[in-house]
């Protein structure tokens, strides 16, 4: 027995069984809904439940807090339908279009981008065609079967020229794979990868002006919705607020100076919230999320694509959405959760 899972208001249906969750029937059967983790960590799946009856697996509370299940919203990465279900999405997309894969890749180079970031290219089977969305990312398959996400940080054009990809990632002290990464890692090495996954991309049917917001190494798939509006020539309008700890946190800034250069529609505002006065920044400080807002009090004619830490994604969302200075549909965010995150 399967139950109808209907997606409104696109009306968009797929079927689930009875102990799989919603999210992952969705991604068998190419419906794109929204999400992040996968692991109820990040609660970018959360949806209003119309009809139906769904009960849930282990999440966080602020992926889905006791007032927001108590309102009617689930989260259909750990939700599971016990009857047919009917859901409120106006994220729904196509994103599965493009397959799934599991591939060998192998580490091509590793360069450090910062004190805590390395820069991990991977160089991809010649023979096997791998398709993403910028802004996407793919997993990466441990030896013990666990798993590691990360975002693709160059647009998918890149793979015509040779099929590979650019990923940053931060050091987390004691982390199972990123300690491997900044230690023993070394070229050639073969690692295993899934994907593509993720609601995070561009939506290129919209021409409303754009506020790309990144904490850290949340850069890394804006850094390719960057280089895939280059290559497209899409002219809308877009601000770029990085944001970091200490200027040496900006870890590609050059670059993104070089997109400038070429780019009149791009802007780009730095903003640090901690710098050392050995640092001599004398550029925007705080907390990026509400630079964005000084900037720009009114976000109702934008369409906001933010990614990073938990904190600022969360944040933004709050300020944003909740505050009613944005649309919720309007609002497109992958939140880094890292292992501990989702522990």
């Amino acid at each position: 027995m399967t139950f109808t899972i209907t997606v409104q208001p696109s009306g968009r249906t797929f079927s689930a069984n009875p102990d799989e969750a919603m999210l992952a029937a969705g991604i068998r059967q190419g419906i794109g809904l929204p999400y992040g983790c996968k692991d109820g960590a990040c609660g970018s799946c959360k949806c209003k439940l119309l009809a139906g009856n769904v009960v849930h697996g282990p999440h966080q509370s602020k992926a889905l807090s006791a007032e927001e299940a108590a309102a009617g919203y689930v989260l259909t990465c750990c939700g599971v339908a016990q009857s047919d279900v009917v859901l409120e999405s106006r994220q729904v997309t196509e994103v599965g279009a493009f397959p799934i894969k599991k591939m060998p890749a192998r580490v091509s180079s590793l360069s450090r981008a910062s004190h805590d970031v390395m820069v991990l290219r991977l160089q991809l089977p010649a023979s096997d065609t791998f398709q993403y969305r910028a802004g996407q990312y793919v997993e990466f398959i441990l030896r013990d079967g666990d798993r590691r996400s990360y975002s693709m940080a160059n647009a998918p054009h890149t793979q015509a020229e040779a099929p590979g990809l650019e990923l940053h990632l931060r050091h987390m002290p004691g982390g199972k794979f990123t300690d491997q990464v900044f230690s023993t890692m070394k070229e050639k090495d073969i690692l295993r990868i899934e994907g593509p996954f993720g609601s995070f991309f561009l939506r290129e049917d919209s021409d409303k002006p754009m506020i790309l917001l990144a904490s850290g190494t949340g850069f890394a798939p804006i850094k390719a919705i960057i280089e895939h509006m280059r290559f497209k020539g899409i002219q809308r309008p877009a601000t770029l607020y990085w944001g970091g700890r200490r200027p040496g946190d900006l870890y590609q800034s050059a670059w993104i100076e070089e997109q400038l250069a070429a780019m009149p529609n791009l802007r780009y505002v730095p903003v640090i919230s901690d710098a050392l006065p050995e640092d001599g920044w004398s550029g925007r400080t705080g907390f990026v999320h509400r630079a964005v807002l000084q900037d720009h009090p009114d976000l109702s004619g934008f369409e906001v694509y933010a990614c990073g830490a938990p904190i600022v994604v969360e944040s933004a969302r709050k300020d944003y959405v909740a505050e009613g200075k944005l649309p919720e549909e309007c609002y497109f965010a992958d939140s880094f959760t890292s292992a501990a995150d989702k522990a």
